[in-house]
């Protein structure tokens, strides 16, 4: 069995020049299928909320869901990191967010958890580390907020919105955070945030100079419905089976050839 994954180790890979690689799962089969494929992390994602429950966002995705779905894939998983998101609402507060967390790593077998924000969020990623609770915080678009964003857009664009988000990657890891997730964010932003911080730095729709790659099981594999978004790859297209596609997505991030210019934005 392959070692396993830590924050240690990934924050070796970083400085070796490793890339990362991260896809999400909800089930104990897919946590399976994704540790032995050589996944790094495994994102168990509130996309759950519309991959696995038919949501238009994940706002509606509660607690009970995300501890629910990631006890069943840390019953599969035995090597990937376990990164868990904490849904809408489920860190309002210090108090509420210590509560949350421990729930997720106690009873639904987290390694680390995931939460969206910036500036705000900085008193909670203190807290959090204070507790010896690992965090990842979520910067660029943020799921969770599409209703106050009006949609899903890339972030980071204007100079005065790409300072305050190379402000905010530093304050969260001077507060605490151990990794960082770029979302939506114009590909020489994200390589300038990943070159600021010495902690990983993982992208989705961020371009190739992040320390890692993540993206929704679901559309690598080409049964997401509606729209598949533009930093996406249908990875099961030419594939024989699941595990394959998988694998070919993993060999790619590793050797650097996804995300290309046609998966990211500038």
């Amino acid at each position: 069995m392959a070692a396993q994954i830590t924050l240690k180790r990934l924050c070796e890979m970083k400085a070796q020049g490793e890339n990362i690689t991260c896809l999400t799962a909800y089930d104990a089969s897919f946590g399976r299928l994704l540790a032995d494929a050589g996944v790094d992390v495994i994102l168990v994602g509130d996309s759950l909320g519309m991959v696995i429950q038919g949501h238009k966002t994940t706002v509606p995705v509660t607690m009970e869901d995300m501890v629910y779905h990631s006890q069943a894939v840390a019953k599969g998983n035995e090597v990937a990191l376990l990164m868990v998101d904490m849904p809408f609402m489920a860190c309002p507060t210090v108090d509420l967010a210590l509560v949350n967390a421990t729930r997720l790593m106690q009873e639904g077998g987290a390694q680390v958890v995931k939460l969206e924000g910036s500036g705000v969020q900085l008193e909670i990623v203190t807290e959090l580390a204070r507790r010896s609770i690992p965090v990842c915080a979520h910067l660029g678009l943020q799921p969770q907020s599409v209703h106050k964003i009006g949609g899903y857009r890339v972030q980071g664009r204007e100079p005065e919105a790409a300072k305050a988000m190379l402000d905010s990657a530093k304050a969260l890891e001077s507060a605490g955070a151990d990794l960082l997730l770029l979302e939506c964010v114009p590909e020489a932003l994200a390589a300038a945030i990943t070159a600021a911080v010495s902690v990983p730095v993982i992208g989705i729709g961020a371009g190739v100079h992040c320390d890692g790659q993540v993206l929704v099981l679901h559309d690598i594999l080409g049964v997401t419905a509606g729209q598949v978004p533009k930093f996406s790859k249908n990875y099961l297209a030419g594939a024989e089976s699941i595990a394959e596609a998988v694998a070919n997505y993993v060999a790619e991030v590793r050797d650097g050839s996804f995300p290309d210019e046609a998966h990211w934005f500038s």
